[in-house]
This record gives structure tokens, C-alpha cells and sequence, in this order.
């Protein structure tokens, strides 16, 4: 049987790498819409940074990414796979959408310190806390402009009620994460 573990040094995807990819997509769109709304913000409780967290164990920074885009251009067609099972380009201009396009740089600051520290755990939660305030920073931007609140305001709106359950999804993912990358290293899938 061919090895694709080393697939990464050639240009091309292998069938390993697309199965893997498309499977992380299917679980987002499954996963992200799951939301709950809560009273003091227009931003749900959603589950789509936890699986954003999980995929960059299983596929690296840059199939995560991409993976995510994906997910963003199926919603931003009108696939209900964004939170509340909405979608269209009317939710990537909405409120949360800093929040969505906050995740594309969260999976990848987040996935280089999973790619490049795999055995310090304490790197990977820092670069995970860098990666969540980057897309905070995106969000709460956005959600300021979209409220005409100030940044403070939007702040206490839009990050602070989450941090308890963020802070959860990174342990949740820092434990799941490199178990699924180990068991599914030695699940055969295509070429």
C-alpha cells in the first residue's frame, strides 16, 4: 500500500488529503449551525470554533483553512450551514460576520503552532488564545461598525459573555484533537 503520509512534499492533493478535507467541511457545516442565542448579544453560542480547532489536529494549518473557506463559500451561496442554519451573503455582512472571517485567521495561527510545536501543549493553548483573540479582534470590530457601539462596548457584548465556553472548546480541543490525528493516520483511505 502506498504511503500518502509523505504526499505533503508533492503539489498535488492526495485522495487521503481531499476524503479528509471534505469530511472536516461536512462536520462544520453539520456542527457550526448548532447555535444558541443568548440574551445580551446578537453572536450565538456556536460550536464552529471548537470544530475549526479539532480539523487543524487532522489536517494541518492549510487544509484546515482551506477547508474553512469551503464552509464560507457554501454558506455564503445560501446553504444554511451557518449558525441559526442561516446562510447568504447577507450573514457574512451581518454582525457575526467578523467573527467568520476572524476564524479563517484563527485556524491558521492556531494550525501553525499545532504544525510546528506538536509535543508542547503549552505552545499550542498560547497559540490557540492568539488565535481566538485575532478573531475576538476581527469580530468585535465588525460588530462594533455593524451596532455603531464603540470598540469597549462591542467588546462586552461580543467576546466577553464566550470566554468560559472558549476557553472550554480549547481544552476540548488540545484532548480530542490529537487523538482523532492519531486513529485516523491509521484508517486507510484511498490512494
Amino acid at each position: 500500500m502506498k504511503d500518502t503520509t509523505t504526499s505533503d512534499t508533492t503539489n498535488r492533493l492526495s485522495t487521503r488529503h481531499l476524503v479528509l478535507i471534505a469530511l472536516m467541511t461536512a462536520i462544520t457545516c453539520i456542527f457550526a449551525p448548532l447555535s444558541i442565542p443568548i440574551p445580551v448579544s446578537p453572536v450565538p453560542i456556536s460550536l464552529t470554533n471548537l470544530v475549526l480547532l479539532i480539523s487543524i489536529y487532522i489536517l494541518g494549518w492549510k487544509y484546515a483553512t482551506f477547508s474553512f473557506l469551503i464552509y464560507l463559500l457554501l454558506g455564503a451561496v445560501g446553504l444554511p450551514v451557518f449558525s441559526g442554519f442561516s446562510g447568504g451573503l447577507g450573514k457574512l455582512a451581518g454582525p457575526t460576520g467578523g467573527y467568520l472571517i476572524g476564524f479563517i485567521f484563527m485556524t491558521m495561527i492556531a494550525g501553525l503552532f499545532v504544525d510546528y510545536f506538536p509535543n508542547n501543549r503549552i505552545l499550542i493553548v498560547i497559540g490557540m488564545i492568539l488565535a481566538t483573540a485575532v478573531a475576538y479582534a476581527f469580530g468585535t470590530a465588525w460588530l462594533a461598525f455593524q451596532l455603531d457601539q464603540s470598540f469597549i462596548a462591542a467588546l462586552s457584548i461580543g467576546v466577553i459573555p464566550y470566554l468560559p465556553g472558549d476557553t472550554i472548546k480549547i481544552i476540548i480541543s488540545i484532548m480530542i484533537g490529537p487523538l482523532l490525528k492519531s486513529r485516523l493516520r491509521n484508517i486507510p483511505i484511498g490512494d
